[in-house]
């Protein structure tokens, strides 16, 4: 007997077959996207374009523009780059998924390369593409998929496999190849055909894509040479640790060691500080302003006033001020597209009280300065200030980079650093941790902790903020005279314990629900990690607690 059923797409009401993918329904609305359909939101939960509709459904369709979309198609770039490799260079050749740079991944080969065969590579992927191989979704034994990563020599995978309790996994099968990604998957290669391969060194090259910031398709790669470099000592040192991927890190935790992987993570991001520093120091009598930037749960707070400390140490007198307190009254602040108050916006400062009162400053005039009093939306100046000769000012700010700001000082009276948490440590060879989880991670965590914020809260304002830092930080980052990694190797085992409770309250019907489960399925290949051993004026003390620099 045929069974129809109705289905409501974009409020279209639609009858179709019983049994009909969700890939054969895309096809009708493809003319109304961009970029080709990747995914389907099916009653608000994300789905592959490969299940079947077999009841009554509201149905929403997304390209690359989309979130969820987007990882899916870098994952999917990913998985042609693991075939196209094999089939240019043989079942030997294995690729390395390292970190983020610009707006594309890093990736390694255990194979020399050359441009001729950066471009072949590229050219084979398209070949893939043209191709429209199915990305097969299938469920293994545990034990099998641990079996079958052992017999292609894929150390990382067989052994995260082993924090797996499940006695079933999932994978994909692409050609002859399988594996497993922390996401859903494209259906087929044939909506893979946007991004591009930039050759970087002998071993290494850039795969670019577009991203969800980018409205007029991918741009020109920029090295970021001082990122790049960040992560390769970060990179080299996991490597002596013996720590380049989560389930080394398991292990650690479960042999009782992880302790001392603490402690050493805390000396090496300590004395990356003091080196920054010693190298203000040395230039005391030209640097007068030391300005620092990044984007949200960096870990601002904690490096500003740490840095102020072994400034102190060599008989400087640091003053730290945050641009914060030059917001406009909260009756001027500018609005965004949508109408509502643009607190990321540069031109929610008041940049020319800003820049008066720092040149005034260093003339050695006395200054009163504004504190923002964000219960009242005012600033509020009740501060006096006059800087001596061994006194240096600390200015911490999303906009401290920005090269508009502060111009009439002479630059080489101006240190600038950058920090982020540079998240080097990946789950395995192809699965990254990206840098944004880790940061809306602390967050989400930090928000809960000194505000009282659901998630919900915490991830509905995400966006926003992400727009603000690739509009206003992040292409001010190269200008910095010092990157700083506020990165812990251990961070995400903790947060785990703090973050997994409070993502577990998101209902199945919340909007933010597949944000939470997202996170949740990263978590899940940590081992908790007991905040204990953490040091009060460690960084991550700002998310949890118990900071030494903040009381709550």
């Amino acid at each position: 007997m045929i069974e129809n059923v109705e289905i409501k797409v974009k409020n279209k009401k639609l009858e179709v077959l019983k049994g009909t993918t969700l890939q054969e329904v895309a096809k009708q609305f493809e003319d109304q996207f961009s970029h080709p359909i990747i995914v389907a939101k099916v009653n608000g939960i994300y789905r592959e374009l490969s299940e079947k509709i077999d009841r009554p459904m509201d149905v929403e369709f997304y390209d690359l523009t989309n979130n969820t979309a987007n990882r899916m198609h870098v994952n999917g770039l990913i998985y042609m780059i693991l075939l196209a490799g094999r089939e240019l260079f043989g079942m030997s050749c294995h690729f390395r998924v390292l970190h983020s740079l610009d707006k594309g991944l890093y990736m390694e080969t255990d194979f020399p390369l050359t441009n001729d065969k950066v471009e072949q590579l590229e050219e084979k992927m398209r070949e893939i593409v043209d191709r429209d191989l199915d990305i097969v979704k299938m469920n293994v034994t545990r034990l099998d998929a641990i079996h079958y990563f052992e017999s292609i020599h894929d150390k990382a995978k067989a052994n995260i496999m082993k924090y797996n309790t499940n006695t079933y996994v999932t994978l994909y099968k692409l050609g002859n190849l399988y594996s497993y990604f922390y996401s859903l998957m494209p259906i087929s290669t044939s909506v893979l055909g946007e991004f591009a391969l930039t050759y970087l060194n002998d071993h290494g090259f850039v795969l670019r894509y577009p991203t969800i910031y980018m409205k007029d398709g991918m741009k020109e790669f920029v090295p970021r040479p001082n990122i790049f470099r960040e992560f390769q000592d970060r990179l080299s040192w996991e490597k002596v640790m013996k720590l380049e991927n989560v389930a080394e890190l398991n292990q650690k935790v479960s042999k009782g060691e992880i302790a001392d992987i603490i402690r050493i993570s805390e000396i090496l991001q300590n004395n990356r500080l003091l080196q920054i520093a010693r190298n203000i120091e040395a230039k005391r009598d030209q640097i007068k302003i030391i300005l620092i930037a990044g984007p949200s749960s960096s870990g601002k707070t904690t490096t500003t006033r740490k840095l102020a400390m072994y400034l102190r140490s060599f008989g400087l007198r640091p003053h730290v001020i945050s641009m914060d307190d030059y917001f406009h009254d909260r009756v001027d602040t500018p609005k965004d597209e949508e109408g509502n108050p643009d607190y990321e916006s540069l031109r929610a400062l008041d940049t020319e009280l800003f820049e008066k009162q720092m040149r005034d400053l260093l003339n050695g005039e006395e200054v009163t300065l504004p504190t923002f009093n964000f219960l009242i939306g005012m600033k509020e100046y009740k501060v006096k200030k006059k800087l001596e000769h061994d006194d240096i000012l600390l200015i911490e700010g999303i906009h401290a980079l920005n090269k508009t700001i502060l111009t009439t000082i002479p630059r080489e009276k101006k240190y600038k650093i950058y920090i982020s948490p540079l998240t080097a440590l990946n789950i395995d060879n192809q699965n990254r941790v990206p840098t944004t989880d880790n940061r809306l991670l602390r967050r989400i965590v930090r928000d809960n902790r000194t505000r009282g914020y659901r998630v919900e809260d915490t991830i509905a304002a995400w966006q926003n903020v992400r727009k603000g830092e690739e509009m206003y930080i992040f292409p001010y980052q190269d200008d910095a005279d010092a990157t700083f990694n506020t990165a812990l190797i251990y961070e995400l085992g903790v947060l785990k314990t703090y973050a997994e409770p409070l993502l577990y309250s998101v209902e199945s019907t919340s909007p933010y629900y597949n944000e939470a489960k997202q996170l949740l399925n990263l978590l899940r290949v940590f081992l908790p990690i007991p905040s204990d051993d953490i040091p009060d004026d460690s960084i991550l003390r700002e998310f949890i607690g118990r900071s030494y620099f903040n009381a709550s």
